[in-house]
């Protein structure tokens, strides 16, 4: 998938017209259009618009990798109410284990997963 066509999955994910989408962003709609069939490469300015104006992850914009649109911090604090509720004790003694872990512990816990990660490299 090009820039474009993400640009074009942003702009009808969120139900914009290119009129709309061009507004929020102070061009027209002939550019944000030209943008989306290719005719236009993408700017850095531009890219970096996009993201901050509509929440668009800018790896996802420019590379295609991860989500589409940046996790905000209520979905994040959403995700933790539902996980403390759920039953699931796993999940809640790890959240309340880092929740009351000092720097050391974090740093070295940090330590642990890039060595767990990079053995699973080497397999």
């Amino acid at each position: 998938m090009t820039q474009g066509e993400r640009i074009k999955d942003v702009r009808n994910s969120l139900g914009l017209t290119l009129e709309k989408f061009g507004e929020k962003l102070g061009v027209t709609k002939t550019a944000i259009s030209r943008l989306e069939k290719g005719e236009r490469s993408l700017t850095e300015q531009m890219t970096k618009s996009i993201c901050r104006e509509f929440g668009v992850d800018y790896m996802w914009l420019t590379t295609g990798e991860g989500e589409m649109f940046v996790e905000t911090d209520d979905d994040f604090f959403e995700r933790i109410d539902r996980i403390m509720v759920g039953e699931n004790e796993t999940r809640k003694n790890m959240i309340k284990m880092l929740l009351y872990a000092s720097d050391d512990d974090i740093k070295a816990f940090d330590r642990l997963v890039d060595y767990y990660i990079s053995l699973r490299e080497e397999k």
